[in-house]
């Protein structure tokens, strides 16, 4: 019998909010240049924003992106890579339509989704087109780790 009470204490107390949140998630915000592209040159009247949420917990990467002034996209990624230097697609992302836009979330291995996490410089957008196959638009992630938010529990 104190045995089933104990039991029955410690489901109420986890189940009242107790419980360790996860890891933290990072919201990147980006903005994207010609100018940025590297090796340039990028295409210098193309600009962009994008807004990059990485969660650990998920596996995953979810984005906004809004690109203007350049040639219809023919593909965009974020790339591995400190500002300067190019590096390896790391995360396809949807291709900008024809008003620029995409939006979306991709699957990714959780080690990479901790590194995007702590390290959100180490990466950048880029934007590519048939005049610009390199990126025509680049922009570095600019952002911090946000704790996890606990859900409200209700009794």
């Amino acid at each position: 019998m104190k045995a089933s009470m104990i039991s029955a204490g410690a489901a109420a107390l986890f189940a009242s909010g107790c419980a360790t949140p996860g890891p933290p998630r990072t919201d990147a915000a980006v903005t994207l240049t010609g100018l940025q592209a590297f090796p340039g040159p990028g295409d210098p009247d193309g600009t962009g924003t994008a807004e990059i949420r990485v969660e650990p917990a998920q596996s995953r990467v979810c984005w906004t992106l809004f690109v203007r002034e350049i040639e219809p996209a023919t593909g965009a990624h974020i790339h591995r890579g400190a500002p300067g230097t190019a590096g390896p697609p790391v995360v396809p992302l949807a291709t900008p339509d024809a008003a620029g836009r995409s939006g979306g979330c991709a699957a990714v291995d959780p080690g990479l989704a901790r590194e995007m996490t702590m390290q959100p410089h180490e990466f950048y957008v880029n934007v590519h087109n048939a005049a610009y196959p390199a990126g025509a638009v680049r922009g570095q992630l600019r952002g911090r780790a946000n704790p996890p938010r606990r859900v409200p529990q209700t009794r």
